[in-house]
């Protein structure tokens, strides 16, 4: 093992693997990655050789990330645990409502973990290091229905809030009060329209102030200027075969290349790599990932934030 990956963040995947669980492929490089995922039928960690490194022994998980201490962050749709190398839940919490749906847990630099909470009253919280709400940030998802209110919300450094909701066709920014300050819509006529039911569900601010959003029902990720055009576009028209189907999860990698799951397919490709160019230069078919975090590539740490 080299030397590159023997922080302790790490020491987590140099457990005994349990067995393996899919498999990967690249197409022009020989390419590794060992993954979070957080999915339907499997929510755990996946090493280089896919062997199952660590299984949260409940599947469905809609979100969730190893963080910088080795501690695993996770989020499914009725509550949200943080579990240590040990494997022990040092942090819980569960949904307020039974109707509410949990759509996001993310640890903050201050030390907080932002949730989504969907429902009468949808809302992001933040809770401390005992689990509870310290701050409360009201939504406008512009529908009644809970599941298609929002999904993967982040936190921006200038300490707004980054928001896709699905039915409002839009992601929106918006301030620590809950005011909205800025609306990017994802149901241009340069996408389809309506029609195209372009439903946001991951929205990532980059360094350079563009916007990736995948768009799951229209099978597209997009990257949007500061004013919300579409600079970069990704379709199945790019793609041999149907590889994006239902695109939830994505993640843009330090060389540029984005990472991008494909959560509604029923077999084949479950998650896949393009470059700038739209070339596809790695692929993991196993189980599906409704998100999932980029841990090494060829033993080697990812620098920088998964989130960024």
């Amino acid at each position: 093992m080299k030397k590159t990956i023997q922080r302790s963040t790490i020491l987590l995947w140099l457990l005994s693997p349990l067995f393996s669980m899919g498999q990967q492929a690249s197409t022009q490089a020989e390419i590794k990655h060992s993954l979070f995922i957080a999915g339907p039928q499997f929510t755990g960690v996946l090493g280089e050789n896919n062997a199952v490194i660590w299984d949260s022994k409940k599947p469905g998980a809609r979100d969730g990330y190893v963080l910088k201490n080795g501690n695993i962050l996770i989020c499914w749709g009725d509550e949200v645990r943080e579990y240590n190398k040990k494997k022990e839940v040092i942090l819980t919490y569960t949904k307020a409502e039974k109707a509410m749906e949990l759509g996001t847990a993310v640890r903050l630099k201050n030390g907080n973990t932002m949730v989504t909470e969907s429902g009468k009253n949808p809302r992001i919280i933040e809770l401390n290091k005992k689990g509870v709400v310290v701050k409360t940030i009201p939504l406008q998802p512009d529908t009644d229905n809970v599941h298609m209110q929002t999904r993967m919300a982040r936190k921006l450094k200038n300490d707004n809030y980054l928001v896709p909701h699905l039915l409002a066709f839009a992601v929106k920014e918006y301030t620590p009060n809950g005011d909205v300050i800025k609306t990017f819509k994802t149901d241009a006529e340069d996408l389809g329209g309506r029609a195209a039911e372009n439903w946001p569900f991951t929205a990532i601010r980059l360094k350079n102030g563009n916007t990736v959003v995948t768009l799951t029902h229209g099978n597209k990720v997009v990257e949007l200027d500061a004013d919300g055009n579409v600079i970069w576009k990704l379709t199945n028209d790019d793609l041999e075969g149907n590889s994006l189907v239902d695109p939830c999860g994505a993640q843009r990698l330090p060389n540029g290349n984005t990472v991008i799951t494909s959560y509604g397919a029923k077999g084949g490709l479950k998650i896949i790599e393009v470059n700038r160019n739209k070339e596809m230069v790695w692929s993991y078919a196993g189980h599906n990932a409704h998100h999932f975090q980029v841990l090494t590539t060829n033993g080697k740490k990812i620098k920088g934030s998964p989130l960024k």
